[in-house]
């Protein structure tokens, strides 16, 4: 082999895909020593989407007091760009309203606010910001973005006519109208792009609580409860706005922040992966190269609807070059691997059977020579296949 790019996500909570490409690389001089290794930092929407694009574009990180999902003062940072002279932030949602901010006693996605990501938003504002990239994966929420509107200035009204305060999944039961009198204008005049790293609707079977609220700490009364503030919240905004969200890829992305966005500031939903790969001009990296290995901290059947992984392979397919991945967890049976069309499919430890397992396994150091090993290992397969 000549050339092999590596293109990964970054592993949650572990490895920045920096840190992942650096690990994968010394895995690949190991066994090939003379092969150019071409890196490439990216995300899909979720963390490391802002440090991506700024790999590849010249940006300023500003930093700004904010509220994490349970209302703790954290600092958070965001990027700033100059995109055809107009002052540009990059946020991640996962900055302020993350789900690896939160211990898993302290996870519930009743409670749970994405207030924090307004008060980035507005900060960027105040900073002369009036085109915002928005990297929505990785929430920690189910407010269908209630908290991020509320800190912009949205106020929410319930059947009494009552403001209410402290937006968060459990009261969008409660909501009968939406006041956007208070909002400034620089607010509602700006342009907002999402990066999303799902397509899933608003609510449904398929939808942003049935889908995601139990990995974000919601037992099953939990969900029915939050499933029931969507459908309530989303006929309202149809009502109002005439906005069917259902209609909506992606509306449900974050517990429903694509769809806030959408709906109350006008924003374009995008793949998140596929934002990325045209920045770092995925295309021109990986001509001539004899292989990708891409990967992300756990891969199971969501990573074909939108994640990384499936659209740096769908790319790759089309210049014929073989894709590799690995991932933290694999949580996917041998038919479902020859199926992806993926080259394989690796995890780099056996699935951890305790919290405790997990932590170690996530350790970064650990992680990193489980990531070098798994890659030493799969080369020299593949290059024993190739010589038989």
């Amino acid at each position: 082999m000549k050339k092999i790019v590596i293109a990964s996500n970054s592993f949650k909570g572990s490895l920045t895909s920096k840190e992942v490409a650096e690990a994968v690389c010394r895995g690949i001089n190991r066994i090939l020593p003379d092969c150019k290794v071409v890196s490439i930092c990216l995300g899909d929407g979720g963390e490391g989407t802002a440090e991506a694009i700024a790999s590849v574009v010249p940006c300023n990180w500003m930093e700004v007091i904010a509220s994490d999902p349970i209302g703790r003062k954290i600092s958070a940072r965001y990027a700033v760009c100059d995109n055809e002279g107009i002052k540009t932030a990059i946020i991640e949602l996962a900055s302020a309203s993350g789900l690896t901010l939160l211990k898993d006693s302290e996870r519930n996605p009743l409670y749970t606010s994405t207030f924090g990501t307004g008060e980035m938003i507005l900060d960027a504002i105040r900073n002369g910001c009036r085109k915002f990239i928005i990297g929505i994966g990785g929430s920690a929420t189910n407010d269908a973005g209630t908290g991020m509107l509320e800190a912009l200035g949205f106020r929410f009204i319930d059947s009494e006519d009552n403001i209410i305060k402290g937006c968060n999944g459990l009261i969008l039961n409660k909501i009968r109208s939406i006041d956007a009198s208070m909002v400034p204008e620089e607010v509602l005049s700006s342009s907002f792009t999402v990066a999303c790293d799902v397509r899933a609707p608003f609510y449904g079977k398929d939808g942003a609580t049935r889908i995601f609220a139990a990995q974000k700490g919601a037992g099953k009364e939990e969900i029915e409860i939050l499933e029931q503030g969507m459908s309530s919240f989303a006929a309202m905004i149809c009502n109002q706005y005439g906005i069917n969200l259902q209609d909506i890829p992606g509306s449900g992305a974050a517990g429903g922040v694509g769809g806030a966005l959408y709906a109350f500031l006008g924003a374009g939903l995008t793949s998140g992966a596929d934002l990325v790969l045209d920045y770092a001009g995925f295309e021109d990296a990986i001509k001539d190269a004899d292989l990708i290995i891409t990967g992300e901290g756990k891969i199971d059947s969501q990573t074909f609807r939108g994640k990384l992984p499936a659209a740096i392979h769908k790319r790759a397919a089309a210049g014929n070059v073989p894709v590799a991945a690995i991932g933290g967890i694999v949580d996917l049976d041998d038919k479902d691997i020859a199926r992806s069309g993926f080259l394989d499919i690796l995890p780099i430890q056996p699935v951890p059977e305790s919290p405790e397992e997990l932590a170690r396994a996530m350790d970064p150091a650990t992680a990193t020579v489980n990531i070098s090993r798994t890659i030493r290992e799969f080369l020299v397969r593949l290059l024993t296949r190739k010589e038989t």
